[in-house]
């Protein structure tokens, strides 16, 4: 089990590096993070939900992605509360309090899903969550020590020196974990080191000293880590590229599986600008895209503080393309509807009312892979759903995409519609995420924007993951971490 000092230390990274490595070994590798906190999330072939950062780790293992490998996720939809989704299924919404006294439950869910995971498997790579020094949340912990006490795991800790202080995490983590917690870790590393890493060889040695700990490495910064889908929105760029076509993309509080806009970030044609709150929409876009949303009537409600749809009808005024995506689509409706108070208190709000459809939210989530083909273009495209919520209206008549999996077909030919497009043409909606992952459906897309498509993006993934475990088996003793796993 590799933990952290903290979070966002690089654990997700690591543990996607270290599956590519042993894959590449010919072991059957599995990676495992017992729960998540994350609005990145990914869908599997079975109709479940699994953090992101798991679904890159499984294509680093090359293995198909399974809910078992990531059994309890949490998805906040407000600052004190969070989705709880358990085995890939939403089993509701608590508030962290409540949560942090009910966790404990979900420990058999969680070690039987790690048999499963584990049952076929030569070595599997157990991602922490956060760090096991906060003990004031260690009664009834599934994601760090609680789990490894639970499932007789050796633990190996990645401190990050890029943050400061990576000495005093480290050992204040071990001053202050119990004695058999303290022993349960064998072995430690150092992450995110710029520059020469034998300037730290002092305090590898220091650290060891302190510790009792062996030391494992240094890990020198992996600057193509940018190219792999983040899972924490903190790690979401300015802006990238300086591409001929310029996208804007408001950052929503609850901005959700914005790996979509990763293929768009990637290719050279593109000037990618992730308008930051209190900002402006940047006037010279060709298109201004609004992402998905955990929260979508409470992301509208923060679109408009920040004056945004002031910006947008001015871009559309202008002759500016806009593309709403899950929540963004929902948003861009007359109306949004929660008879049931799904998302706070029940009632109707307005949209943004460029597109002529309206969304009542209801408890059950749609999740399915899907592929088809775009209208506009005739593309073939390949993506996936995640949503709640239902939108119908005359602009569905003029579907964004027509959808030939995934669903029982509502035309003649067994096909279905998906999305809305406005009368001008200009503005458009869908519930397809992952679909500019697909190089046949970006390219005509950008195409449509004036912007050639040269990215293979699967290629550039897969190449990625491939330098990235070449790059730890470089700097870390992958014999000892090994030794430490099989004994």
């Amino acid at each position: 089990m590799i933990q952290g000092t903290g979070s966002n230390v690089g654990k997700s990274l690591i543990v996607a590096g270290l599956c590519r490595l042993f894959a590449n070994r010919g072991l059957r590798v599995r990676p495992f993070k017992p729960q998540n906190m994350s609005n990145n999330a990914a869908v599997t072939a079975d109709g479940g939900e699994i953090g992101r950062a798991q679904a890159v780790q499984a294509l680093g293992a090359r293995v198909p992605l399974s809910v078992h490998i990531n059994p309890v996720l949490l998805k906040p939809e407000t600052d004190v509360g969070a989705q709880v989704i358990v085995q890939g299924r939403r089993a509701g919404t608590l508030r962290a309090r409540a949560y942090g006294s009910r966790k404990a439950e979900l420990l058999p869910k969680v070690l039987e899903s790690f048999e499963r995971v584990g049952a076929d498997a030569d070595l599997v790579l157990v991602e922490g969550a956060g760090s096991p020094a906060e003990i004031n949340l260690r009664a009834g912990d599934i994601a760090n020590m609680g789990f490894a006490e639970a499932a007789d795991l050796p633990v190996v800790l990645c401190g990050d020196i890029d943050r400061g202080g990576v000495i005093a995490s480290v050992v204040g983590t071990h001053t202050i974990l119990p004695e058999d917690e303290r022993a349960r870790i064998k072995a430690f590393f150092i992450n995110r080191f710029r520059g020469d890493v034998s300037l730290f060889d002092d305090g590898m040695r220091e650290i060891a000293a302190r510790t009792g700990w062996a030391p494992l490495g240094v890990v020198p910064w992996f600057a193509d880590a940018r190219k792999l889908p983040a899972e924490d929105a903190l790690d979401l760029a300015s802006g990238t590229g300086d591409g001929p076509v310029r996208i804007a993309v408001p950052v929503i509080s609850r901005i959700a599986n914005f790996d979509d806009l990763d293929p768009l970030r990637m290719e050279p044609g593109v000037s990618l600008t992730l308008v930051s709150p209190g900002d402006a929409l940047p006037g010279d876009a060709d298109l201004v895209l609004l992402p998905g949303s955990k929260s979508t009537v409470g992301d509208l409600a923060f679109f408009r503080a920040q004056g945004w749809d002031i910006d947008l009808a001015a871009h559309v005024r202008r002759g500016g393309r806009v593309l709403g995506i899950c929540g963004g689509y929902q948003m861009l409706g007359r109306t949004i509807s929660d008879p049931q108070g799904i998302e706070g208190p029940a009632g109707t709000v307005e949209g943004l009312g460029l597109l002529d459809v309206e969304t009542v939210l209801t408890p059950d989530k749609r999740l399915v892979e899907v592929t088809g083909r775009h209208v506009a273009s005739g593309a073939p495209l390949a993506g996936y759903e995640i949503h709640i919520g239902r939108t119908g209206g005359a602009d569905t008549h003029r579907p964004f995409a027509r959808i030939s999996s995934g669903d029982e077909g509502t035309h003649d030919d067994g096909t279905h519609d998906d999305g809305a497009v406005a009368a001008n043409g200009r503005i458009a909606g869908t519930y397809l995420h992952g679909v500019f992952t697909d190089d046949r459906f970006r390219a005509a897309f950008l195409d449509g924007l004036g912007a050639p498509a040269s990215l293979a993006y699967a290629q550039e993934i897969d190449a990625t993951l491939d330098a990235l475990a070449a790059h730890l088996e470089g700097c870390l003793d992958i014999e000892a971490l090994f030794s430490i796993a099989c004994n």
